[in-house]
């Protein structure tokens, strides 16, 4: 049976060409697209192409695009063996992360990919990442939501864009690759999430729910104190210094961070470093963060941990169970994994 893969093109560099304010979205790509790989001589699955009514430039992605790129991909859902998403590489982690979550206990490969030069501009690894990522939609032992860039297939709610200018500008520092991709694509089953009923949402986000505060020397109290002096904030991913360590000698600092977790904001934390994650508590400073009310994410990714966190405010889950069972896996984007 010949494998059905769909190509959602939802915006990003691999559909832009040159014009004199920089890179703009190519009109005609998803018929450009389609004639260049069926003019080409490597095999791939048989595939539609769908573009978004309104294209998205990475870098102005917001969470209501999650919901639209899981809407689609929904409403196409019997028709394909598997999905590829082209989206840019800005936000990519993003995405991926969110749709691991949305779609979570997927039953079919869902493909991330896209390029760090345009299909029409020379040297362009857009054929290259989009062959390897259509291959491997196709493929139905994966059974998750994936990023597939430069020779590599990462977990989606793992990797992070790591570099600007090469090829290979994802990686997954906490969690080996999924396949790797040259002569052969070497898929590692043994790595890939296990069978699983599906439990897809796609709720309607809040873009305001979720913010960032990353620690650094100097930070003040009454900079916190605005950031979070809003009743729309929900939820709060802290950037914390090593395994989870806080300046708990700024008295007011932390008094501000306990009066939001009071108010019932539910706060995580994750580190500022790239490999490793989070013990808190392993110093009196990040103990300080678990008395407050902190919850531990374990050792996922800013991106995981933020989406996370979009994702069950915007489900319903209450305060409390989202801190008690953040750092609980539900798509395999952190070390403990359980049942999903």
């Amino acid at each position: 049976m010949t494998s059905r893969v769909l190509l959602l093109h939802s915006g990003g560099t691999i559909g832009m060409c040159p014009s004199p304010d920089g890179y703009r979205p190519l009109d005609g790509f998803g018929a450009m697209l389609q004639q260049t790989l069926n003019s080409g001589t490597a095999a791939v699955p048989v595939f539609d192409v769908v573009e978004l009514d309104n294209l998205i430039d990475s870098s102005n992605l917001q969470p209501s695009h999650w919901t639209t790129i899981a809407n689609e991909l929904l409403e196409r859902w019997d028709q394909f063996d598997g999905f590829v998403v082209l989206h840019g590489t800005d936000t990519m982690a993003y995405t991926a992360s969110a749709l691991s979550f949305m779609l979570r206990g997927t039953d079919k490969p869902v493909i991330l990919t896209g390029s760090q030069i345009p299909l029409v501009e020379q040297r362009s690894d857009t054929i290259e990442n989009l062959q390897a990522a259509m291959l491997l939609a196709a493929d139905t032992s994966i059974r998750e939501v994936c990023v597939c860039f430069g020779r590599r297939l990462l977990r989606g709610n793992r990797c992070s864009k790591l570099r600007t200018r090469s090829f290979d500008a994802f990686d997954s520092p906490n969690y080996p690759w999924l396949a790797d991709i040259g002569i052969d694509i070497t898929l590692h089953k043994e790595r890939l999430l296990p069978p699983s009923i599906p439990a897809f949402t796609v709720p309607e986000f809040d873009p305001h729910a979720v913010i960032v505060l990353q620690f650094y020397p100097g930070i003040q109290a009454r900079m916190v104190e605005a950031m979070l002096d809003s009743d729309l904030v929900r939820g709060v991913v802290l950037r914390s210094y090593g395994v989870g360590n806080a300046p708990d000698a700024d008295e007011p600092l932390m008094a501000a961070l306990a009066k939001a977790v009071e108010r019932g904001i539910v706060m995580v934390s994750t580190s500022q470093c790239i490999i490793g994650g989070v013990t808190q508590g392993a110093y009196a400073s990040g103990a300080m963060l678990n008395r407050i009310g902190v919850a531990p994410a374990s050792d996922m990714t800013l991106e995981a941990a933020f989406t996370k966190l979009h994702v069950l405010l915007a489900s319903g889950m209450n305060t409390t169970d989202i801190r008690n069972q953040f750092a609980q896996a539900l798509s395999g984007e952190c070390q403990q994994v359980v049942d999903r």
